[in-house]
């Protein structure tokens, strides 16, 4: 009763967050000269604006936002002083499908849902510049021997070891999958190690899902820190349910992809998930190294035929906080 009675009564401030959206300041109407577009601009797009034009001055009308609710005032009037309006905003179409909702057909909406600016990526001002319709500068030639490098996992990381094993035991199972988590270790995606990511958590819960639907093997892959974060519960869920997975805790002593925290789950790992009911015999520990790269799969193999929860923890130190902690001893 108590959540239908504050609904109500947000419901009844919105008039009110909406006034302060117009009257604040933060949101503004920008006069601008050339009618023929309207701009319509959000947090850094703005920026990107600016810089296709000397001193930052455009010649359209812009509608900076950076408060919501959607200041609808400036926006109709906007609509009603421009042949079209182009819609600057970085990720997904969010005001660019509002806008369409209330004001109307009659003029065209350029943005991310008619690819005027491409929908995938991210916004930039060479972008910008080409939804403008604006040439873009030649800059200096680049040469052959320079290419894009893609971010790799740094020499010497463990989880390249651990990847390896699971990518030389999964040649025998076409029809497996292995689920990524959120790390560096998501990474092992150009290693060929796992196939999808989505979230923190969600390696462990997307095993178990794919097993239920007779994937097999069906591989969660995970860290150490996110595990502590996001994974307890997932893998609480897939011994109740009895689920044929095998989970794999990248366990590399740190939180490393964010700067080298402690991780909530560091040396409890072991206890952590017997505690939650996975059978002693079926958690493995290894040490991820090149020469021990048959036993480690052997351990795969292994685990892969036991029905039932599994989890591997491949332990080894990440390198960069190895390199730290050996500097801070001298």
């Amino acid at each position: 009763m108590n959540a239908k009675r504050l609904y109500r009564d947000l419901i009844d401030k919105q008039a009110a967050f909406t006034k302060a959206s117009e009257e604040n300041g933060f949101n503004q109407y920008i006069p601008g000269e050339d009618k023929s577009r309207g701009i319509i601009t959000t947090g850094i797009a703005f920026n990107y604006l600016q810089e296709n034009f000397p001193g930052g001055r455009c010649p359209y009308p812009v509608v900076k936002i950076t408060q919501y609710p959607l200041p609808f005032n400036m926006l109709n009037k906007l609509y009603d002083e421009v042949d079209e309006i182009l819609v600057l905003e970085d990720g997904q179409p969010f005001v660019e499908e509002h806008i369409k909702g209330f004001l109307g057909k009659g003029k065209p909406v350029h943005g991310r849902l008619d690819e005027t600016i491409r929908r995938d990526g991210e916004l930039n001002a060479e972008k910008v510049a080409i939804a403008l319709g604006k040439p873009m500068p030649k800059g200096p030639e680049v040469p052959e021997v320079v290419t894009n490098r893609p971010p790799a996992l740094c020499v010497g990381c463990p989880h390249i070891d651990s990847y390896q094993a699971v990518v030389d035991v999964m040649k025998k199972y076409p029809n497996g999958r292995v689920f990524g988590d959120i790390g560096c270790y998501t990474l092992g995606f150009n290693m060929g190690a796992i196939d999808t990511t989505v979230c923190m958590g969600a390696s462990i819960t997307m095993a178990k899902g794919a097993a239920e639907m007779g994937i097999f093997p069906a591989i969660g892959v995970i860290g150490d820190g996110t595990f502590g974060h996001s994974g307890m519960t997932g893998l609480l869920d897939c011994v109740n349910e009895k689920a044929n997975v095998i989970i794999m805790i990248l366990d590399n002593d740190i939180t490393a992809m964010t700067g080298g925290q402690p991780s909530s789950a560091n040396q409890k790992l072991f206890n952590i998930c017997k505690g939650l009911g996975v059978d002693p015999d079926h958690i493995r520990t290894i040490v991820p190294l090149p020469k021990n790269h048959d036993e480690f799969m052997k351990i795969l193999e292994e685990e892969i035929a036991y029905n039932g929860v599994s989890v591997i923890i491949p332990q080894r130190v990440c390198i960069v906080e190895n390199k730290k902690r050996i500097a801070a001893n001298k």
